[in-house]
């Protein structure tokens, strides 16, 4: 009996360990699944709302598109390796690198496979970091054709810091870097952020308009396909069997010496979400989001006016000519244009004013000559191995027609530099034909010296603002802004070198990686001292037309004789009849029936 109730106490003992331990387990699962699902529930909340630029080509599609259509290959020339989407995790140290069968780098292959197979498919990958303050999304293109870089494979990222459970931050990815921004600064649709991506590139931005201040010189707009939440498939991050690939997500060279050139360049394919600018952007989110660029609403204006260019500079253009013809009109009913309208064409002999109105049609031809050659150049000679140069060719050219340019060596043509990407020309060009303009029916050489000395110093700005821009590139981080360890170039100091001397040198620089030199050259090309030139000779004409001091045609006079102002007489003030008084009304009843007569009423009664 006694070890019946023994039994039964061991069995309600067990029972109580059982029904505590089921219950601390319930809590501590209980609160993680209600930690996966808050995760998850910020994650779908936050969903970025994606705006492409009309002429994109490639979205955020899933990486098996490009792991079932690659081969993967090891960069020391190792033939092909069989792999699928599960074993390629075990390729998890530096060295491989996948190779999209669909095309090259150098063809439309892949773009063209993506739309035909892909393109109505789009997935976004999401992830939350270990301290559960950042939320992570990932998007991978299948191909990357971007004015600076063109290569297969693309990976790029936006994240939402949290504090307290709040959004506090965003930062955006950018090529090699990218841009932060409080949680108040970004466009949002209720919580959802805006994303402006650039065509080709895919680097994110925060504005529409963003994109035209920078090397890149990225093209964004939201004139093209939007994605939203409910366009896209946000699949989590977590255990995809691909994470662990530390190769290259695109083809980087056949060779070894070939990948540090394909890498140089712009043409290697990226690392994948655990490698990117090594390991930083997965590890350590918060550093590599604390690295950026504050995003800044003085730069934001900037952007907005340079994306508006040329409507703001039509719109000023027209005010200035409504400027100029009310003048000139202003003008005629005043003094008259003159016999030869433009007082510029006032060449008469060898005298001052001619002389100073000769040298200002020379100045004006130089400065138009000017714009079709170069302001200012910068040219390299490149001997290494796996790629060649042509003897010195220009790698950077700045002009009055396309602005600033940069070629980078292997890829077909120049490129627009955006931050400078101004059509000087335009700019020149209409200003000498305002000059042209203004100058019409000035009857004095002083007046019109005064003109040529303002314009001439304008033509001279670009010159000195060349310089200035020069020689403050030698001020810029650009070890900040730029991979150097896969770049293999010390852009430090080329552009040192550069900016030590604006107006001219030469420099050796050595590729660290590949042990090779290449040569640099550069200085103010010959648009550069014709324009500079120019400012001078119009200048001088002002000067010139000053010193001259007379009149170029006799202003007209008019034949009507000047009115005098005579005082019109005062008018005499006729004096007011003076009032009279009204008749009381009793006293006017007496006045209108008088008394009869007495001898009239006996008369009467007699009758």
């Amino acid at each position: 009996m006694k070890n019946i109730f023994y039994l039964r106490r061991l069995n309600m003992r067990y029972k109580s360990i059982f029904i505590v331990a089921v219950f601390v387990l319930s809590l501590i699962f209980g609160s993680f699944i209600g930690t996966a699902q808050d995760a998850d529930e910020d994650i779908a909340q936050y969903a970025p709302i994606f705006y492409f630029e009309k002429d994109e080509t490639c979205y955020p599609v899933d990486v098996s598109y490009h792991i079932d259509n690659s081969n993967l290959y090891m960069v020391d020339g190792t033939g092909e390796i069989e792999f699928n989407e599960t074993s390629i995790a075990d390729y998890n140290i530096d060295g491989y690198y996948l190779d999209n069968q669909k095309g090259t780098i150098n063809d439309n292959g892949i773009i063209n496979d993506y739309k035909t197979n892909k393109q109505g498919s789009y997935t976004v990958y999401a992830r939350v970091d270990d301290t559960g303050s950042v939320i992570q999304y990932w998007m991978f293109y299948a191909f990357n054709p971007g004015t600076m870089n063109q290569h297969e494979g693309d990976w790029e990222m936006v994240q939402i810091v949290l504090s307290g459970g709040i959004p506090t931050q965003v930062m955006y990815s950018q090529h090699h870097g990218g841009q932060k921004a409080t949680w108040s600064q970004v466009e949002k649709n209720g919580n959802h952020i805006k994303v402006y991506v650039s065509q080709g590139s895919h680097a994110n931005y925060l504005r529409s308009f963003s994109g035209v201040v920078g090397i890149a010189n990225d093209i964004v707009g939201n004139n093209g396909k939007q994605l939203t939440s409910s366009d896209y498939d946000l699949v989590m991050m977590k255990d995809q069997p691909w994470l662990d690939f530390a190769g290259r997500w695109g083809w980087v060279g056949a060779t070894e010496e070939n990948a540090g050139v394909s890498s140089l360049l712009g043409q290697a394919g990226p690392p994948g979400p655990m490698f990117r600018e090594d390991g930083a952007m997965w590890n350590d989110p918060i550093g590599w989001g604390n690295s950026l660029m504050q995003a800044d609403n003085t730069i934001f204006i900037l952007e907005m006016v340079l994306y508006n260019f040329f409507t703001i500079f039509i719109v000023i253009s027209l005010v200035t000519v409504c400027v100029l013809m009310f003048r000139i009109y202003k003008r005629h009913k005043k003094t008259g244009l003159g016999p030869r309208i433009i007082s510029m064409l006032y060449i008469d002999g060898l005298n001052l004013k001619s002389i100073g109105n000769i040298l200002c049609i020379v100045g004006i031809i130089f400065a138009f000559i000017s714009l079709i050659y170069p302001w200012y150049v910068v040219s390299t000679d490149i001997q290494v191995t796996g790629y060649e140069t042509d003897g010195m060719v220009d790698m950077m050219t700045i002009d009055g027609i396309n602005g600033i340019q940069i070629q980078v060596p292997g890829l077909t043509g120049p490129m627009p530099m955006g931050s400078f990407m101004l059509p000087f020309s335009l700019l020149i060009g209409i200003s000498l034909v305002f000059l042209i303009i203004a100058s019409i029916g000035i009857s004095h050489s002083k007046k019109l010296g005064k003109k040529y000395l303002g314009r001439g110093a304008r033509l001279m700005v670009p010159v000195l603002l060349i310089i200035i821009v020069i020689m403050s590139l030698g001020m810029i981080p650009f070890e900040s802004m730029v991979n150097t360890s896969e770049a293999a170039v010390d852009i430090s100091e080329i552009i040192g070198a550069i900016s030590g001397s604006p107006s001219g040198g030469q420099q050796i620089v050595t590729i660290p990686e590949i042990t090779e030199q290449i040569e640099l050259q550069w200085g103010f090309g010959l648009g550069g001292i014709l324009l500079l030139v120019s400012g001078c000779i119009v200048a001088i004409s002002g000067g010139v037309e000053v010193l001259a001091n007379t009149d170029f045609f006799t202003q007209k006079s008019s034949d009507e004789p000047k009115k005098k102002n005579f005082k019109k007489p005062k008018t005499p003030k006729i004096p007011k009849r003076p009032e009279i008084p009204e008749i009381p009304k009793k006293q006017k009843e007496e006045t209108v029936e008088s008394p009869k007569p007495k001898d009239f009423e006996e008369k009467k009664k007699e009758r």
